[in-house]
């Protein structure tokens, strides 16, 4: 079970996530929406613990790992896995390489330096790309994948971890609409065969509710909604971007004019 509870960041005198507090008691599948700014960034950030909150607490299973540092920190972001919106992969490096990387945490400082990789996680790392359909280009280097093959690597290095929940950061905000569905897809399947919790902060509405069993809004770094994509009205996607908020901020060009017609 993972709490998070009244977590707040401050820089300075703005702050940027606001006593965000909630539960999730099962692996689920959870969106956070909002507007740019709203703080999305910066919760799943404190989360995996790449950013240290200011106030509050992360619990799970019913262990703080809020205050974690050294050994217990890196192990704690393994099981917490972060896929992020720019890849964050290795350039010049082959695909199959930049998935062993996962394997970091848990490996000694000289094995790291040499990239010595067991036998045994190099045939997972490859069995892990195949689940994902991209096991053919496992030799090449990761530059020479199209943006959504390269995503699909990051999720394969994720998942190489072994981690008990995934955080993916817009994961498919600078993605052609087929690639993010098939990101999309595969997110969703490492939820639902794997059994693992996956919290993805999304740009779209639509997305949040085809992919979704729970949706998180939020606004100004609070959460103004915690539901299913059922009771996600448009009148709840207005409390969620805000009365002001242009729609290109929340849908795709087909929702837009869904919710102009609705708020017409």
């Amino acid at each position: 079970m993972l709490q998070i509870e009244t977590l707040t960041k401050a820089f300075g005198r703005n702050i940027a996530v606001d006593a965000v507090s909630f539960t999730v008691e099962k692996p689920a599948m959870i969106g956070i929406i909002g507007r740019s700014g709203a703080g999305k960034s910066t919760l799943l950030r404190m989360i995996n613990r790449l950013a240290d909150a200011t106030d509050g607490a992360i619990r799970f299973e019913g262990r703080d790992v809020t205050g974690l540092s050294g050994s217990q920190k890196r192990a704690w972001q393994s099981d917490c896995a972060m896929i992020f919106q720019q890849f964050n992969l290795v350039p010049r490096m082959d695909v199959v390489s930049n998935v062993l990387h996962g394997t970091l945490n848990r490996r000694s400082t000289l094995a790291t330096m040499f990239s010595l990789f067991p036998r045994e996680d190099i045939h997972r790392a490859i069995a892990i790309l195949d689940r994902l359909g991209i096991a053919e280009h496992a030799p090449k280097r990761a530059e020479a994948l199209s943006g959504g093959q390269q995503q699909r690597v990051a999720i394969a290095r994720a998942l190489m971890q072994d981690p008990k929940i995934v955080l993916a950061d817009e994961p498919i905000a600078s993605l052609d609409p087929m690639n993010a569905q098939m990101v999309m897809d595969d997110l969703r399947r490492i939820h639902e065969e794997d059994g693992r919790t996956v919290i993805a902060n999304l740009h779209t509405l639509d997305t949040a509710r085809r992919y979704c069993d729970r949706v998180i809004g939020m606004l100004h770094g609070r959460v103004v909604f915690d539901g299913t994509p059922e009771q996600l009205t448009t009148g709840v996607a207005r409390d969620i971007y805000g009365a002001d908020a242009s729609f290109s901020e929340a849908a795709t060009s087909t929702e837009i004019e869904t919710l102009e017609r609705e708020f017409a």
